[in-house]
């Protein structure tokens, strides 16, 4: 039995009287997060919002507004995450309608029976045969092509009525290189041509730390956490061999997070897949602080074992299932593993209750409300 309201007006009703009123909690979002990631118990559990554009749509039309802000609001979310504004050129769009993004990768619009997603159309340095092509490449975006004057204000338009837990995205190394080079050919790079894969390596990292310094350096302390990731597991084991992975990606996270640890910011790492072997060192060689998403169904990610082994070095954000509970569960089956995710993680502070990935558009909305009024209330020992 759905125990949940089914007309609009009346989910929207639950969801306001539930957790949609933040200036009515005993502590603000912010404080909130803040508390979590010193691994305190707040007064719940935080919680954040990550989905592909359908689903927002989806979302902006059952709660009735076209304000994503609202929809957030609504959801009990803690966590906002702030953009500069994009000044480079516009994408160079091919005869064929696929094009170049911000990010030098190219890109078309594949569609299925749910949503359009940008997949890979070509690899631009493909056929790079030295490293000194790869540096000459003309592709690589330059920093001055996002625009951080308007940082402030939009931290401020944020942060009207309470003061929420600010995030910025940096990017991936491994997989945007990946991305410019072929999955394949960049993977036999890394055994047989290793300076190319690590010259394409370098093209990005140069890129954020530039960008993520000019970015908090703007923010002027307005921006809380730093995300950067890596999708290096498969289902059912690592992409790549630890050894490998310590020897040629390792080194430039390394030296990507030394450029953000000269601001107070958190940062938070995401790499799908069965990532156990390498949690160790991501919490003490890597030295991250959050780690994103716990992917639930891959290979040795059981998130009561995680919690146990590293909960007093590492938070955590995500764990909440997508590829099952939320798009096939009921809505009775996504509270209770939300309530379970909780229950593990959140003890003794050190979690952040999200979907293991974006929410895939092939989710009912039923699910999403169901998600986001599951009870955040850890109940006493």
């Amino acid at each position: 039995m759905n125990l949940l309201p089914t007309e609009p007006a009346e989910v929207r009703a639950l969801l306001e009287n539930r957790y949609g009123r933040p200036e009515a909690a005993p502590i603000t979002p912010h404080r909130r997060v803040e508390m979590a990631l010193r691994h305190q118990e707040p007064d719940r559990v935080a919680f954040d919002f990550w989905a592909v554009p359908e689903v927002w749509t989806a979302l902006r039309r059952y709660l009735d507004t076209d304000d994503d802000g609202e929809v957030l609001r609504l959801l009990g979310v803690d966590c906002r995450w702030i953009v500069p504004d994009y000044v480079g050129p516009a994408p160079i769009v091919q005869e064929d309608g696929s094009y170049y993004d911000a990010l030098g990768t190219h890109r078309c619009s594949v569609s299925n029976e749910f949503c359009t997603y940008q997949e890979y159309a070509g690899h631009p340095l493909a056929h790079a045969q030295t490293v000194a092509e790869v540096e000459s490449w003309s592709g690589w975006p330059k920093t001055e092509h996002w625009d951080v004057r308007t940082l402030k204000d939009k931290i401020q338009e944020l942060n009207q009525g309470t003061e929420y837990w600010l995030c910025y995205e940096v990017g991936g190394i491994f997989e945007w290189s990946w991305g410019l080079r072929g999955f394949e050919q960049f993977l036999m790079d890394l055994v047989v041509r290793p300076e190319i894969a690590c010259a394409i390596m370098d093209g990005y990292t140069d890129l954020y730390i530039a960008n993520v310094t000019r970015v908090l350096e703007a923010a002027d302390g307005g921006i809380d956490m730093v995300y950067t990731y890596d999708d290096l597991g498969t289902q059912q084991g690592l992409l790549i061999s630890e050894a490998m992975w310590r020897e040629l990606v390792l080194p430039r996270h390394r030296r990507l997070n030394a450029a953000i640890r000269r601001f107070p910011v958190k940062i938070m790492y995401h790499s799908c897949g069965a990532i156990y072997p390498l949690i160790g060192a991501l919490a003490g060689e890597m030295g991250i602080d959050v780690l994103n998403p716990l992917q639930p169904r891959a290979a040795g990610m059981d998130a009561a074992r995680i919690k146990r082994e590293f909960g007093d070095r590492l938070s955590f954000y995500g764990a909440v299932d997508i590829q099952q509970t939320l798009p096939r569960g009921t809505p009775q089956e996504v509270q209770a593993e939300v309530q379970e995710r909780c229950r593990v993680l959140g003890r003794g502070g050190g979690y952040i209750c999200a979907s293991a990935h974006y929410i895939q558009a092939d989710t009912p909305v039923e699910n999403i409300v169901a998600m986001y009024t599951a009870p955040r209330e850890l109940p006493p020992v």
